[in-house]
């Protein structure tokens, strides 16, 4: 049985995702999945983030849906009980980091220096956010301070300042597995009903990964 986390890694990309409304939940789902991008991550950065999991779960089953900003206990509750299939944090809470595993919730938790990276593989993280990942660095920053951490098997989802551009710079590190993005499906492009463009767009960044890795 194929994980959550094998699919990201399949695919090279996840569309980071803030949508405002219920409503909007299937048809996003349906344009991500239009676009040959079937996974997505729905952030607890708005009220309706849980129905929006939810819908998508119960509707639309072939998208990976899974749930970012894992900030505490109680939204890592409300993304298990709408059926998340995986979780992300942008920083490492060693107690949501224990809860989903006791949940047995796959979930990425945020890094962003050696001593979070020894945080987390304390806790025996495999797969960690790098966040923010432009501000933080950039990709020879995350190169360098998970050198020391690779023979420990840990691999990176970089998010916050990646872009369609960027995007192969990141996929050259060895430990990056993808990338983490919201230009795909922009809060306002969802809040306008432009799943056209959200079509477009994840149609472009599955090329852009492909050309990568075949580059």
């Amino acid at each position: 049985m194929t994980t959550p986390f094998e699919i990201i890694r399949s695919i090279g990309v996840v569309p980071v995702i803030a949508i405002e409304r219920k409503e909007d939940a299937v048809p996003l789902a349906d344009a991500l999945l239009e676009g040959g991008l079937p996974v997505a991550e729905i952030t607890f950065r708005t009220a309706a983030a849980a129905e929006v999991i939810a819908a998508m779960h119960d509707k639309r089953p072939d998208l990976c849906v899974g749930a970012g900003t894992i900030l505490d206990l109680s939204s890592l509750d409300a993304a298990i009980k709408a059926g998340s299939s995986y979780g992300l944090a942008p920083g490492f809470d060693g107690n949501i980091v224990a809860a989903a595993a006791k949940a047995k919730l796959p979930f990425a938790p945020g890094i962003m220096t050696p001593s979070d990276l020894s945080a987390a593989a304390a806790a025996g993280t495999k797969l960690a956010k790098f966040f923010p990942a432009g501000p933080a660095g950039g990709p020879s920053f995350l190169a360098a301070i998970s050198a020391p951490f690779l023979h420990l098997g840990i691999t990176f989802i970089p998010t916050g300042g990646v872009t369609e551009e960027n995007l192969p710079d990141w996929l050259k590190v060895k430990s990056v597995v993808a990338v983490g993005g919201t230009w795909i499906a922009r809060t306002e492009d969802i809040r306008n009903g432009q799943f056209a463009e959200i079509t477009r767009r994840a149609k472009s960044a599955v090329a852009a990964v492909k050309r990568a890795r075949e580059g």
